[in-house]
């Protein structure tokens, strides 16, 4: 680019062709702000731009997130009368997408019309997939499908992302068929997207499968499979990956670490965890982040040496984190550890954190202490704070659709079969010995009211719409947002023993696949 610039600058009287190869040549080797640069430049020497400018200008921009000059470029373009050149406009969907402006890159492709081509679709699903509009892209997807359009690859790992971050199992392996079915051979993004997909829908041994099929591994794949590992449990097994991408020559990142301490944390391999983090200090020269001692004290904390966990964070080189301190006062609740409990609290109010777990953990932990003033303070003190409880939801997938549910759900239009299911499961499950545990409703009402509370949890309810409404002995596959409680893991454990099924629930942290009564987390969460 330095001899490329030399001559250019040599130049009386350069073109449109000579900036067009400047702006593109800038981009090439990763100089957005040197490219972008260049365009008015060329407005200042009279040089008219052409079709082929714009797309690399507007390239420029999406890199930079350049929103501000990404606009008046768009209004450069219509003047010059480009409002309705394909590659010009699927490069609008494209910058409006990346700086976040989905409903921009919504009115650039509804302005093509009939022009739209397969990488005007690709654009905009990847705009929706970013701003986490899954839903929203898979539709667009399936309308791409009804068009007779042939989707590319990186459609299709937009529709992978959207599937997994729903749940939506049918639908990631649906688009599966349709890449196997289109392409001979697939590229080394769309396998770890399908890797990707399969583990977080549950579903380990089919992601597995493609990860061992694959002739070619990079650092993303390996940390893909390491982190689906983790999340489901399978410490041991995330370290022989681990151990193998180091013997094929693959350098760790942060990433990676990251994917690995997680892995010893939820599996309770406390000293393999204490071995990789000095192995990343010391052998790999990966300095701690944030994430890293949130690993490691979630791993302390899990195995009940709150102490540890505690001079770990008062030990932290860099300022201590909201995420450490939450992290503990997590395992303090697990551990009924009452006096950390608040120490970490008040540190976490030190730090001006506004999350409302916090308050909410501490007054579970009142709660089970029989301490209902303290409680209820705590609740009252989240409220005057202004800080909401963000709703649990469960999201269940039956015959390729996704229903969500909250607690004490009154809206879906099977809501009297799926209450009555619930009921009858519930004096089955009475009937092996399960009694509700009403003790985290702090709501001043009667207990028999407490019970038809927890009764009505959103987990609960999905579950008992999916025995509804799925064949004898399928699996049932459940996302939510909350943290697995002690009553629901119970709860679901005796379903899969009484109803012969595999039910897998993905949790805010973790996968808890329930088969035969037992769960793959061995009680350990």
């Amino acid at each position: 680019m330095d001899y490329a610039r030399s001559i250019f600058l040599g130049l009386d009287d350069p073109g449109t062709f000579d900036f067009n190869t400047m702006i593109r040549g800038s981009l090439f080797h990763g100089d957005p702000q040197g490219a972008l640069l260049f365009y008015p430049e060329m407005l200042q020497r009279d040089v008219k731009p052409d079709n082929f400018t714009f797309p690399f200008v507007l390239k420029a921009c999406s890199r930079l997130l350049a929103l501000a000059e990404g606009l008046q470029i768009h209004g450069h373009a219509a003047k010059h009368g480009f409002q309705c050149d394909v590659f010009v406009q699927n490069s609008l969907i494209n910058m409006y997408g990346k700086c976040g402006e989905v409903e921009r890159s919504c009115r650039a492709f509804e302005q093509m019309g009939s022009c739209r081509t397969v990488a005007s679709w690709s654009a905009l699903t990847a705009a929706q997939t970013r701003m986490g509009l899954w839903g929203k892209c898979l539709e667009l997807f399936a309308m791409m499908t009804r068009e007779g359009l042939r989707a590319d690859e990186s459609s299709m790992v937009s529709a992978l992302s959207s599937a997994k971050n729903l749940g939506a199992y049918d639908l990631g392996r649906s688009v599966h068929c349709s890449l196997l079915r289109s392409f001979t051979g697939l590229n080394i993004v769309v396998q770890t997207s399908l890797i990707d997909m399969y583990i977080s829908c549950g579903c380990l041994e089919k992601g597995i499968a493609v990860f061992e099929m694959m002739s070619e591994k990079n650092t993303w794949t390996y940390s893909v499979v390491i982190s689906g590992l983790a999340m489901h449990g399978e410490g041991e097994r995330a370290l022989r990956v681990f151990s193998d991408m180091l013997h094929r020559g693959h350098e760790p990142d942060e990433a990676i670490y990251v994917g690995v301490l997680s892995a010893c944390s939820h599996a309770g391999l406390l000293d393999e965890g204490l071995r990789c983090f000095d192995r990343m200090r010391l052998e790999h020269r990966i300095p701690p982040s944030p994430q890293h001692y949130g690993c490691m004290i979630d791993l302390m904390a899990r195995g009940g040496k709150l102490k540890e966990a505690y001079e770990l964070i008062e030990s932290m080189p860099a300022a201590q984190t909201e995420a450490a301190w939450r992290c503990l006062l997590s395992a303090c609740k697990t551990h009924g550890d009452l006096e950390l409990a608040e120490r970490a609290s008040r540190n976490l109010k030190e730090l001006n954190a506004r999350n409302s777990g916090d308050y909410i953990n501490l007054s579970n932990l009142y709660a089970e202490a029989k301490r209902w003033s303290d409680a209820a303070m705590t609740r009252r003190e989240m409220v005057d704070q202004g800080l909401v409880q963000t709703p649990g939801y469960s999201r269940v997938e039956v015959k390729g659709k996704m229903y969500t549910f909250v607690s004490q759900d009154k809206r879906h239009p099977q809501r009297r079969e799926v209450y009555e299911m619930a009921y009858q499961m519930e004096w089955q499950l009475r009937l092996e010995g399960y009694t509700p545990d009403a003790s985290q409703v702090l709501l001043d009402v009667e207990e028999e009211e407490k019970r038809r509370m927890v009764a009505a949890q959103s987990q609960k309810l999905a579950i008992a719409f999916a025995l509804l409404n799925t064949s004898q002995g399928s699996p049932i596959r459940i996302i939510t947002n909350l943290r697995m409680g002690k009553d629901c893991h119970t709860y679901t454990a005796l379903v899969s023993t009484i109803f012969e099924r595999e039910i897998m629930v993905r949790d805010r942290n973790r996968f808890h696949c329930f088969r035969h009564g037992v769960c793959t987390c061995g009680d350990h969460w």
